[in-house]
């Protein structure tokens, strides 16, 4: 069994910490989001906003991918990093190894029934008769990527996990940057138009899953080998109670986009701005609000690992402490992407490329009616972490629920019966404004039973510290 080195997570500075892992956790989460818009940028100004289009309806398949590597990488790091905590190094050993061996048969399947499940897929997505040429090419070449994708994803919350985020975000950068390089080689000098940008994509998630998958001679804390890596029902069950949460919030995306699509084309039909221009603008600025979102996701995976090792350990002031400096620097950039979208929609949406004066009318009217209240954005996803990261699965996955199934989906099915399209837009803020406001409340009463918590006896051996204390 492998001695681990001490690990700082438990003694060093919090602030001090949370730097460390948030630059390139951060970095890592923006760049990726970057060049989903990059690719945007391209396909926009190459083929034009159908291409665009068809990219919005693949992007559930790619939330659903995400989901999954949530669900069994940012699980199983919670687990692994309570375990360290709690001194139980083979336990942590074993949960890494399941994870692995479920990372990548996630994969696989996604891919297989992807591809099996093509054509209905597509109809189910919002393709439009026109943008359907396009999603086909597009879609079929994204799901050859997607076992890559999912373990590239999952795996960089182990890696961080073991305390090596500089680590995991190289092997996300690194595909970035070699995507955006390839989509200017396959779309311009080759000509491949949209099938370029697809097959740029799905290689650079091999080379980032190339480079994620060396780690695993490399682990610190942990070593994992053959015998580490095999199915373990009882790891299993608690991965993926633990990574509920964000795999729940991923799913609810899925199916909000599904229902947004359908929707902004029925109710785009009975409007002056038609059935593609609603699609392709809310494909774009989804994209967009990826930016914001990913430098919060980024701060809430950073935070992960400080208070899951320090909450397996019983230090619940750094476990507060590091969620309230998390909590600040994430309201401070959704303050600061408020204003930008608020300020300058026109000017950003134009750099994907041209279109009619009503594409750009209702591209700005998204902007800053569908992301008024981005300015509090940054609760919900990072208390969610948060208590994933504490073992409390069904208050994560309580948050997770919230803002996309509870509040956001209904919306968009009802108001639009009264405001038509306009109902779509408003139905974003006013979801947004509930999920913050049950946020801060659970945050709240959980810092207070802290002091509880800490006068209780130690909790027996195996998994009952990472049950749901309710």
């Amino acid at each position: 069994m492998k001695q681990p080195v001490q690990n700082p997570l438990g003694y060093e500075k919090i602030s001090r910490l949370l730097i460390k892992f948030a630059i390139p956790s951060v970095t890592g989460m923006v760049i990726n989001a970057l060049y989903n818009i990059i690719d945007q940028v391209f396909i926009g100004r190459g083929v034009g906003y159908l291409g665009n289009a068809a990219t919005n309806v693949a992007f559930p398949i790619v939330i659903l991918s995400t989901a999954l590597a949530l669900l069994l990488g940012l699980g199983g790091a919670s687990k692994e990093s309570m375990e360290l905590g709690a001194r139980k190094q083979e336990e942590a050993e074993q949960t890494v190894g399941t994870a692995v061996v479920l990372l990548l048969s996630a994969g696989v399947l996604l891919s297989l029934l992807g591809q099996i499940l093509f054509e209905p897929m597509l109809h189910a997505f919002g393709a439009t008769k026109e943008v359907l040429p396009y999603a086909r090419i597009y879609v079929r070449i994204i799901l050859c990527g997607i076992p890559f994708s999912l373990f590239n994803i999952g795996f960089s919350s182990l890696i961080r996990a073991d305390g090596s985020p500089t680590y995991a975000m190289i092997s996300i950068v690194t595909g970035s940057v070699l995507n955006i390089g390839l989509d200017a080689l396959f779309m311009y000098e080759f000509q491949w138009g949209i099938m370029g940008v697809a097959l740029a994509t799905a290689f650079s998630q091999f080379v980032s899953f190339c480079i994620s998958a060396a780690y695993l001679r490399r682990m610190k804390q942990v070593r994992i080998t053959r015998k580490t890596l095999r199915f373990r029902f009882p790891y299993m069950r608690t991965i993926c109670a633990l990574g509920f949460a964000p795999f729940i919030n991923q799913i609810s995306m899925t199916i909000v986009q599904i229902a947004l699509n359908n929707s902004l084309t029925f109710y785009g039909a009975q409007s002056v701005y038609g059935t593609n221009v609603p699609l392709a603008c809310a494909g774009l600025i989804s994209k967009v609000n990826t930016i914001m979102m990913g430098f919060i996701i980024g701060l809430a995976q950073a935070n992960q690992p400080i208070c899951g090792f320090n909450y397996g350990a019983r230090q619940y002031d750094r476990v507060r402490q590091s969620y309230r400096y998390t909590i600040m620097a994430a309201t401070a950039f959704s303050c600061a992407a408020f204003l930008a979208f608020q300020l300058l929609p026109r000017q950003i949406i134009g750099l994907f490329g041209q279109g009619s004066e009503q594409y750009f009318q209702f591209s700005i009217r998204y902007f800053r009616i569908y992301l008024m209240m981005t300015c509090i954005n940054s609760f919900q996803p990072v208390s969610s972490n948060f208590f994933t990261a504490i073992g409390k699965a069904k208050k994560g996955a309580l948050l997770a629920l919230t803002r996309q199934i509870v509040f956001l989906l209904p919306l968009i099915l009802i108001l639009p019966l009264f405001w038509g399209i306009d109902g779509i837009l408003f139905a974003g803020p006013v979801a947004d404004f509930a999920a913050a406001a049950l946020s801060v409340l659970l945050v709240w009463r959980q810092m207070r039973r802290f002091p509880r918590e800490q006068m209780d006896a130690p909790p027996p051996e195996g998994t009952s510290r990472i049950s749901d204390q309710q």
